[in-house]
């Protein structure tokens, strides 16, 4: 018997990014908006019967379905390996999210899989969602945040989620260049003199009301970022230069978003950016505002 499920894995922006501090494990603390986004890989799950446990992973971008500890991956097996689980799990995964810019991709496939696995198996109780919370931490960060990915602060390293009711979709431009950004290093490179702390309440209040302005998208990470790439600090140019009334990197990069008045404007930017930067990957897309119809099918 074979169990096929579908489903979409969305983006995120980081609208901000503050450091707030540093563990004693060496993991730093923050203070963020995460903001989930129209942009979306496509994922279809077939799940067999089997004697062991396997995962097979086909994808569009042949690097990332040779790497067989991929997120994806490595998510399928921690939820056969938490739940007892024995199946065979092929995973065809369609990229349209830039990889190693910051966007949460990856993340994103992660936590997607591991819902629709809860789905399959009819695991909906509040003891399996709590499993699937500290599966997808140990996954990474920004897993937890794509398990039911809404407009929300984000707090801790990650794990806490609180949820912004009432942001409206906001059309924006995303930019990325022909580079992965690595997250370890940018991070590694953050001197505490450079942590902003935490989010004033009156930026956020601006914010939740649609208001987003250029001093509200701090991101401690950019400068470091810049420093190492210069490339990221063109294209955020390019996005002010194309009519954004506010842009910013996004995560550690090394995509940069704009946020724009209208979905026309927006892709009348994009279409200017391409142009004037034809080595990055341009989107014109929205975020969301946690009303999606988008389910597992």
């Amino acid at each position: 018997m074979t169990t096929e499920l579908s489903g979409r894995a969305c983006a995120k922006i980081n609208l901000f990014l503050r450091v707030t501090g540093r563990r004693g494990d060496g993991y730093h603390e923050l203070d963020s908006i995460f903001l989930p986004l129209s942009l979306a890989d496509e994922i279809r799950l077939e799940i067999r019967a089997a004697n062991e446990p396997a995962v097979t992973v086909n994808c569009n971008l042949p690097e990332l379905a040779r790497l067989g500890n991929n997120l994806a991956a490595r998510a399928a097996r921690a939820f056969m390996s938490e739940f007892d689980l024995v199946a065979d799990i092929s995973i065809d995964l369609e990229k349209r999210i830039p990889l190693g810019a910051g966007l949460g991709g990856g993340s994103s496939d992660a936590a997607t899989i591991l819902c629709m696995m809860a789905a399959a198996a009819q695991l909906t109780d509040e003891a399996a969602m709590s499993t699937l919370r500290r599966i997808a931490l140990s996954l990474g960060a920004d897993v937890p945040f794509f398990l039911d990915p809404r407009p929300s602060r984000v707090t801790g390293i990650g794990e806490r989620i609180v949820e912004l009711s009432g942001l409206p979709r906001i059309p924006i431009v995303i930019a990325v260049p022909p580079f992965e950004v690595s997250t370890t290093a940018i991070f590694r490179a953050l001197e505490a003199g450079a942590w902003s702390g935490p989010a004033p309440d009156d930026h956020i209040e601006a914010i939740v009301r649609g208001n987003v302005a250029n001093e509200h998208l701090v991101n401690d990470l950019a400068p470091v970022a810049i420093a190492q790439f210069p490339e990221i600090r063109r294209l955020k140019g390019l996005l002010e230069d194309s009519g954004a009334r506010a842009a910013q990197m996004s995560g550690s990069g090394g995509a940069v978003f704009g946020v724009f008045d209208s979905a026309d404007e927006a892709e009348s930017a994009a279409i200017k950016i391409r142009k004037r930067a034809p080595f990055a990957t341009v989107i014109a897309a929205s975020t969301l505002d946690g009303e999606s119809d988008d389910e597992v099918a």
